[in-house]
């Protein structure tokens, strides 16, 4: 086991320039077979998406290290995540912020990563069941990671930022989606960085652009 945890990391994560030691040393720290569904724990360290039922994956390790290696989340800063999955994420964002905020659509998997996030005696996270795909409460938080792709910047969430607070999203149509980092940097202003190409699933209930149709 630990000799594929650090296959993953030495042969994933590393190449895809993660190469922050907090969050590396993160990632042998919080053992992600842990919160992976028993039926697909062989999966755990592979290059893929793993299934967590009702619809809903497991980003790839490299891009759940990519996302998190991208919001340099420091102690004090509070945390939305939107799409909890599995709650291996939330763990990571945990670890490195003061709360986190975890929002999920499907009950079931909300009770899931609750329990995965028990067995860790993780206790700086809510956990909280809900539609976040159009913003979540009035609250403003130094962090945003939105776990499903969007096909277009999500308006309200950026506006659950803080003025100088960042925004990780999957953002595109497939097969050209884009890993995208965008900083709150004036109440009224915000500033788009591309970090990778990627391809995930879509968010449920994402804002979706006009489509010309015949």
């Amino acid at each position: 086991m630990e000799q594929a945890r650090f296959n993953m990391v030495e042969q994933q994560i590393r190449p895809w320039d993660v190469l922050d030691t907090e969050v590396l040393d993160l990632l042998k720290k919080i053992k992600r077979e842990q919160f992976v569904p028993i039926d697909q724990r062989a999966l755990a360290f592979m290059d893929l998406d793993i299934p967590l039922g009702h619809g809903a994956k497991m980003w790839q390790p490299k891009l759940e290290a990519r996302a998190v290696q991208a919001l340099k989340l420091k102690q004090g800063d509070q945390v939305l995540e939107v799409g909890t999955g599995s709650g291996y994420l939330t763990a990571l964002l945990s670890s490195l912020a003061t709360h986190v905020t975890s929002v999920e659509i499907v009950a079931e998997l909300s009770a899931f990563a609750e329990r995965n996030l028990a067995a860790y005696h993780i206790d700086n996270v809510t956990l909280a069941v809900g539609d976040a795909a159009k913003g979540w409460g009035t609250t403003l938080y130094d962090a945003v990671v939105v776990t499903g792709s969007l096909p277009l910047q999500p308006t309200a969430l950026l506006h659950n930022l803080k003025v100088g607070g960042r925004l990780f999203a999957v953002i595109g149509d497939a097969p050209a989606m884009q890993g995208c980092l965008i900083t709150r940097t004036e109440a009224d202003k915000f500033e788009s960085v591309t970090l990778f190409e990627t391809c995930v699933d879509l968010l449920r209930n994402a804002e979706q652009p006009q489509r010309f149709v015949f």
